[in-house]
């Protein structure tokens, strides 16, 4: 049977604190072996091109949104999720088929988060002009050497063959006010599946944003940790913007539980939740404090089923991801 999905990206028509240490993701990570080099794109990598791009982005142009098209998993291209890490998981959560999935019921499946702490600062709001139009998605500021990347969805970089433009990340995006700025990107990152084909199994980005009045991202915002090659079926934070009604893209928007594996026509993770388009590229964190709003990356909402509304699914963490943050994270920024 044919199935369909919908990535979460929103079209607009009318359209810190404590910090893990830099060092954080890769201390939780294996070295990533043979991966493919990362396909990149510059943004806006001089100050004249960031200053057009600050003054592109009204207040106007960030409000109204509509739900993307949605490419779809390739058929047959889905493979056995056994040879990926899954040490630690409890037998409770072994089976993968509808009645397991629900039995993983969320913690939340999409509230108002109210927790404050450091995810209020490093989630945001990313904007971009996509075949013309503008459009919204969520991303995470990161730790990282330069202190300056933003990890997100591989379609809230590049869909339908080219990489988006006028892209920037709104941290703590809040009922159209942008407390902590406006940072524009400088180069973005996708894995080379999304790049060549846009296989949803890899729909995973980076973009590395330009200092803002003399700071990087990490310093005025603070970073999260991110992790690679991990073990599967844990306990899962998901935080992002979506838009599509009932939502409007005003406030963080989260939801926790016990991910599955996706047993229909993906590789990815999927976790209860009823986040809409424009969370697209919102960060899930595994061993999140909710004290402290501090976790560790270790995906991002990317797609739902049109016929499972109520499940979210976000790319496994591998190798692949793990050389675009190293790409990301060693690029220069101006």
């Amino acid at each position: 049977m044919h199935r369909r999905v919908a990535l979460l990206s929103v079209v607009t028509l009318a359209l810190g604190g404590a910090l893990l240490p830099v060092g954080a993701a890769q201390a939780q990570a294996a070295s990533p072996q043979r991966a493919p080099k990362p396909a990149a794109k510059a943004a806006a990598d001089s100050p004249a091109e960031q200053k057009t791009v600050l003054r592109y982005w009204t207040p106007q142009k960030m409000e109204a949104a509509q739900p993307l098209a949605a490419p779809t998993p390739r058929q047959g291209a889905r493979t056995d999720v056994a040879d990926e890490p899954t040490a630690g998981v409890p037998s409770t959560t072994q089976g993968t088929g509808p009645t397991s999935a629900r039995a993983q019921a969320a913690n939340s499946p999409g509230a108002p988060w109210t927790g404050g702490g450091t995810v209020t600062r490093t989630t945001g709001r990313v904007f971009f002009t996509y075949q013309g139009r503008n459009s919204s998605c969520s991303g995470s500021a990161v730790s990282s050497a330069n202190k300056s990347v933003v990890m997100t969805a591989g379609h809230c970089v590049k869909l339908g063959g080219a990489f988006h433009t006028n892209w920037v990340f709104v941290p703590g995006y809040a009922n159209g006010n942008r407390p902590h700025g406006t940072w524009v990107a400088g180069r973005l990152l996708t894995t080379p599946q999304w790049n060549a084909s846009e296989d949803i199994d890899f729909d995973i980005a980076a973009a590395v944003v330009a200092p803002l009045e003399g700071r990087t991202l990490v310093d005025a915002v603070g970073g999260q940790g991110v992790a690679f090659n991990q073990a599967r079926r844990q306990q899962m934070y998901a935080f992002g913007y979506p838009a599509a009604a009932p939502y409007d893209g005003s406030k963080l928007i989260y939801c926790a539980g016990r991910a599955f594996d996706d047993f229909l026509m993906s590789r990815d993770h999927g976790l209860t939740c009823n986040m809409t388009g424009g969370s697209s590229g919102g960060p899930w964190f595994r061993n999140f404090d909710e004290s402290t709003g501090i976790g560790t990356l270790n995906s991002v909402n990317s797609f739902k089923y049109n016929f499972a509304p109520n499940w979210m699914f976000g790319p496994y963490f591998g190798n692949e991801a793990q050389a675009v943050y190293q790409a990301a994270q060693s690029a220069g920024t101006l």
